[in-house]
């Protein structure tokens, strides 16, 4: 493949993780509630345009309640009055906090966002220098209307190749044919249930694995953001979800002299606050992470940032303005207000850790369930609501990385795992800054 172009460029600066601990005590975190009807009751999202009345209280009882959740006091910033969208959270990624909530445990449908808990189940299982040819049947079964990178049958394939197919172009080609890697589609999906489980996410069923609409498919903001918070964990994903464009492999046709010559062509992430757009600027700090859209969705985002060593998560779900680019609009909006609250707000609840991490730790609970109401303080809202360079040969291009590994060790605690309300660092995750 061509080396990278150099065309606008964008400073990266990496700093060290945080890997100082915070106090043991934690809000509460309370198992999900089964839902009050069969998830195939509707196609794959709640039938009511209202959440429900009780939610999921995993994380703490504020975040089970409807409507917005937020401790506001004297120096917390009022939140921005211009959200529209039915479901949110604002979330510290290291520490775990939750600044402000809304709705954050209504089952929704999670289009493309559901492409984070399929890379964070099977990222692992594959080294991305393996080859795959595809064969027709890779390539069965993808939803009409589906978002494509362009992969082609009888062509081989890189696993990174289709890692970058999945986190740019957010292609369901490319999950079909690593979930056939995966001994199919079926046991991929069952895999990918099995790891919402343990990661406490018990919002979520997944029925197809590229998340496009399939009844009872469901997930909610707060889960979303676990599966965000556990995938930054992994190198791969962190470099996959902050890759603007990268070169994708074509066709293989005959050059002259009868040559074969494999062509290839530019792939842009589709991430407008990581990319840009013409009414929208790259978000100052933004890392990734994953976004999507369907008809029974609507715009899901889930974005990671950084800002004067504070990493947020933040996940919107189905803004109701029919405005462009809204979902990123509302994320840039919450973002802006998550960096000025934190340190100054009192969080809401928390993301919980995995169950074996919470396992590992002596006396818990492996059912994610412990006692306290979880409110993290009183009071509600109002209802307004060593940087890593891109090899020559795979094709990343210039803007193409938001990418700072610097060596990407993990520090492992408790053997392996973190402690319940400890900091889960984000290893040299990228500071990003535009030139002016």
């Amino acid at each position: 493949m061509p080396a990278p172009k150099k065309t606008t460029r964008r400073s990266l600066l990496v700093t060290s993780a945080v890997l100082s601990s915070l106090a043991l005590a934690s809000p509460a975190a309370v198992a999900a509630p089964k839902p009050s009807g069969s998830p195939s009751a509707s196609p794959s999202a709640s039938p009511s345009v209202t959440p429900p009345a009780s939610m999921s209280t995993m994380g703490g009882a504020r975040l089970g309640r409807p409507g917005t959740q937020v401790n506001l006091a004297s120096g917390v910033p009022v939140l921005p009055k211009d959200v529209s969208a039915r479901s949110w959270i604002v979330a510290d990624a290291e520490t775990g906090d939750v600044l402000a909530a809304h709705n954050a445990h209504w089952r929704l449908a999670p289009a493309s966002t559901l492409k984070m808990l399929f890379a964070d189940t099977l990222l692992p299982k594959f080294p991305r220098t393996e080859k795959h040819k595809v064969v027709p049947s890779d390539l069965a079964g993808i939803g009409a209307g589906s978002s494509m990178v362009g992969i082609k049958e009888d062509e081989t394939y890189t696993v990174h190749d289709l890692w970058l197919g999945v986190f740019l172009r957010s292609g369901n080609d490319a999950v079909h044919v690593l979930s056939a890697m995966n001994q199919g589609v079926e046991n991929t999906v069952k895999e990918m249930n099995q790891h919402a489980e343990e990661l406490q996410a018990l919002d979520t069923h997944v029925v197809s694995p590229d998340g496009y609409d399939a009844e009872g498919q469901v997930s909610s903001a707060y889960d979303l953001t676990l599966f965000a918070r556990s995938g930054l964990q992994k190198k791969d994903f962190r470099e996959y979800c902050s890759t603007v464009s990268a070169k994708f492999p074509g066709q293989t046709k005959k050059g002259k002299k009868g040559k074969t010559v494999r062509e290839s062509f530019e792939i842009q992430n589709t991430n407008r606050l990581l990319a840009g757009d013409a009414d929208l600027p790259v978000y100052q700090g933004i890392a990734g992470v994953k976004n999507g859209n369907t008809t029974n969705a609507g715009a899901t985002f889930t974005g990671v940032a950084e800002r004067d060593g504070k990493v947020l998560l933040v996940t919107v779900m189905n803004p109701e303005k029919p405005e462009h680019n809204e979902v990123y609009k509302e994320t840039a909006r919450l973002f802006d207000w998550g960096f000025k609250a934190a340190g100054k707000v009192q969080p809401v609840g928390e993301l919980v850790p995995p169950r074996s991490a919470r396992a590992s730790e002596p006396g818990a609970n492996p059912s994610g369930e412990a006692g306290g109401s979880g409110d993290g303080g009183n009071g509600t809202a109002g209802t307004g609501s060593k940087p890593v360079a891109s090899a020559a040969g795979d094709g990343s291009s210039g803007i193409g990385t938001a990418l700072g590994i610097a060596g990407g060790v993990l520090v492992l605690l408790a053997g392996g795992a973190f402690l319940v309300n400890r900091r889960w660092p984000l290893p040299d995750l990228v500071r990003r800054r535009t030139r002016p």
